[in-house]
């Protein structure tokens, strides 16, 4: 199939570029690929929707209408696996081709799993998406204890909403204290005593050096020596740039891909956005990636400005 603007991406970055590019162009054909089976919806709620207090149906980014209203094709749950800039082509992995004249890699990033020993044991999750949520709900039919290594924002929302199914949770944190890459140490603290208040056990300044059990979690090993009994362990370290396409098709990543102030990569026709992309940070004058969610709608904007021309 052919296209004129193609995002890879169905998140907050993707609907910004789609907004963008619908307002300075009504017409020119415009596809939406993710590798996600849903419509765009919040990934900061999927917390919420462990605990019942949204539905799918509330955690929605934009009315299940908009592709239509905007003149968008999607095609949800398709994975581009390669690119071929050449011949501005990205290839699906049911072998389908379509061919762009104007490419946006908005792909995000992928959860951070740390090389531990029994990380591949049933019980093993992370929680960045919906079925990530949608596992660990599973999970929690059977599970009573719980360890979410990382105490960062990803962890901390995943721990309130676990507090909230009753089921017991320990927090382990590699630093000295939590949510310390936001927050000063006083903010930490507090924080940390309305966690504790919730009966959440926090463990700082080490990590989960071994998962036990022989198929299920039973446990882990902290980096001490200490061993914590657990039916699941919520991986939450962060996230990484997902820069695999675009490495592979010679585009320069340094950490993420590398964009200048219009979101423009090394390739003058591809764009990038979101927590993928290694974008001009004014407070630090450097490039540098920022995976948080206003910066990847923002970025996007840009980007299907720039895109259109």
């Amino acid at each position: 199939m052919q296209t004129k603007y193609l995002i890879i991406g169905n998140s907050a970055g993707g609907i910004g570029a789609a907004e963008a590019i619908r307002e300075m162009d009504k017409e020119g054909t415009l596809t939406i690929v993710s590798d996600e089976s849903y419509p765009a919806y919040s990934r900061p709620l999927i917390s919420k929707y462990l605990t019942g207090e949204r539905s799918f149906e509330k955690m929605l980014y934009r009315p299940t209408e908009f592709y239509v209203q905007n003149n968008i094709i999607f095609l949800p749950g398709k994975k581009v696996t390669h690119l071929e800039l050449n011949h501005r082509t990205a290839q699906l992995e049911d072998g389908e081709h379509i061919v762009y004249e104007k490419l946006l890699l908005a792909v995000g990033g992928k959860p951070i799993v740390p090389r531990m020993k029994g990380n591949t044991r049933r019980g093993v999750v992370t929680f960045t998406t919906l079925d990530d949520a949608k596992a660990v709900d599973k999970f929690l039919d059977e599970a009573n204890k719980v360890v979410v290594t990382g105490g960062g924002l990803i962890g901390v929302s995943a721990t309130e909403a676990l507090v909230k199914r009753g089921v017991d949770v320990t927090v382990i944190e590699m630093k000295e204290r939590i949510l310390n890459t936001i927050l000063d140490e006083q903010a930490s603290l507090i924080a940390e005593g309305v966690l504790k208040q919730a009966g959440v056990n926090i463990v700082t300044g080490h990590i989960v050096a071994e998962i036990e059990g022989d198929v299920m979690v039973e446990g882990v090993v902290l980096d001490n020596g200490d061993e914590i009994p657990c039916d699941l362990v919520v991986v939450a370290i962060g996230v990484s740039p997902r820069s695999e396409l675009a490495l592979n098709a010679g585009i320069k990543v340094n950490r993420g891909i590398v964009v200048n102030h219009h979101m423009t990569t090394s390739h003058p026709d591809v764009y990038s956005c979101g927590d993928v992309a290694e974008a001009y940070d004014f407070v630090y004058g450097e490039n540098r990636l920022t995976p948080i969610w206003p910066n990847a709608y923002i970025g996007g904007r840009i980007a299907g400005y720039n895109m259109v021309g």
